[in-house]
């Protein structure tokens, strides 16, 4: 397929017709199990149109380190215009997009990656439940386990820089029973992380998946060619596409390298315009 670098000025031009951005609040008992339930809220972009008469697709969208649930939607509102225009264009389907915050009490100037594998808990026991009993996904509203597995094929899951680090770990090893598209925007295994662990990871998760009847459905890696995070993500992903059968490069799997990219927010909103229009297109 064909990427592309540079994303039209039209895609920032006054939408002829806009979505909503709305406050979405829920507990997780995640963090301490013995103290009552910490609220959390997240900001959920709604599609122009959107009934709770039909289902949609729905993506879990993560900011980076140092950030919180604002950085897409609200800290670049120019986001939300874009993707109002890409639906109102045809060359994305209207989705649920939910930007919430691996962050327990707001974000913090130390960089620590454990938040990549923690949020896999609220992720699935709460995140996700709460979301989808009152917003229409494909689930319908029932969000038992059974039903969420049942419908995977309408969830994604993408993030930037360490949140792209929370997308293999969160939702890729530990819940991919969940998800079947994902978008990680720099990076994967971070400055201190082990390469080679991170490939047997990857490997394990689409296999065991397999097993299970579960399918890839895409994982589409963006990366600019400058960045700090790139060296490290295409070394991961070239070693695992050479021995990861469950990985087809140009059918389920792609890397879109941006020239001249860097780690900034230049670079993501060009990641997500890019994989937007490939998620949840049937196959």
């Amino acid at each position: 397929m064909e990427f592309t670098y540079q994303i039209p000025e039209t895609m920032f031009r006054v939408p002829s017709a806009r979505g909503e951005v709305v406050r979405f609040t829920y507990d997780t008992q995640t963090y301490d199990e013995k103290s009552e339930p910490l609220k959390k809220s997240a900001w959920v972009y709604l599609p122009y149109g959107y009934t709770m008469e039909k289902p949609y697709d729905i993506l879990y969208l993560l900011h980076g380190g140092g950030e919180n649930e604002d950085w897409w939607l609200k800290q670049f509102p120019e986001t939300v215009t874009m993707i109002d225009n890409m639906i109102a264009d045809g060359l994305c389907l209207p989705c649920i997009i939910v930007t919430p915050t691996f962050y327990r009490n707001g974000p913090t100037k130390e960089i620590s990656e454990d938040v990549t594998e923690h949020f896999k808990y609220e992720l699935r026991r709460d995140l996700i439940p709460a979301a989808e009993k009152v917003f229409s996904t494909y689930a319908g509203g029932n969000v038992s386990e059974e039903n969420l597995i049942r419908t995977r094929a309408h969830r994604a899951f993408a993030g930037l820089s360490l949140g792209s680090m929370t997308t293999y770990r969160a939702a890729l090893y530990s819940n991919f029973d969940l998800f079947a598209w994902y978008g990680p925007f720099s990076g994967c295994a971070g400055p201190k992380g082990s390469r080679e662990a991170e490939v047997k990871r990857i490997c394990e998760a689409l296999a065991e998946g397999e097993k299970k009847g579960l399918d890839l459905k895409c994982m589409f890696c963006c990366n600019g060619d400058k960045d700090i995070a790139y060296a490290e993500h295409i070394d991961i992903m070239n070693r695992t596409e050479a021995v990861c059968p469950q990985l087809e490069k140009g059918k389920n799997y792609f890397f879109m390298t941006i020239p001249g990219g860097v780690h900034d927010m230049k670079a993501w909103q060009t990641d997500l315009y890019n994989v937007l229009p490939v998620f949840f297109r049937t196959k």
